[in-house]
């Protein structure tokens, strides 16, 4: 069992940044990979980036990469997310997700993960 606590969330105007925090625990969760997502009312969760905990593997969607940034803190067991030049299209439900699996393409989507946050409001103003 893995369980997941995201944190960061908040109203920021246009321009600005924010930076999620994912605080992970559960005896097995060094073996999960760890995805952030974003949601807004109607619409399937769209893939942003994910992480391993070990080695360089990590990757983040063309939709924000260059705005958007994941590490890891494994100290922590901490994924964060670090959203810069936020746009009020940013605005939505943020969640963290482990994944058992690594197989990359079916890390880019919601089904290929096992445990999920309660998600952390975005909101940007224009």
């Amino acid at each position: 069992q893995v369980q997941l606590v995201e944190s960061g969330g908040g109203l920021v105007q246009a321009g600005g940044s924010l930076r999620l925090s994912c605080a992970a625990s559960g005896r097995t969760v060094s073996r999960h990979v760890i995805g952030w997502f974003r949601q807004t009312p109607g619409k399937e969760r769209e893939f942003l980036a994910a992480i391993r905990w070990s080695g360089d593997g990590a990757g983040v969607a063309d939709s924000v990469k260059g705005r958007f940034t994941i590490s890891r803190d494994n100290a922590k067991r901490t994924v964060y997310l670090e959203m810069n030049g936020l746009k009020p299209e940013d605005t939505a439900v943020y969640y963290c997700a482990a994944a058992r699996q690594s197989v990359s393409p079916l890390l880019l989507s919601a089904r290929g993960y096992d445990y999920w946050g309660q998600g952390t409001q975005v909101t940007v103003s224009s």
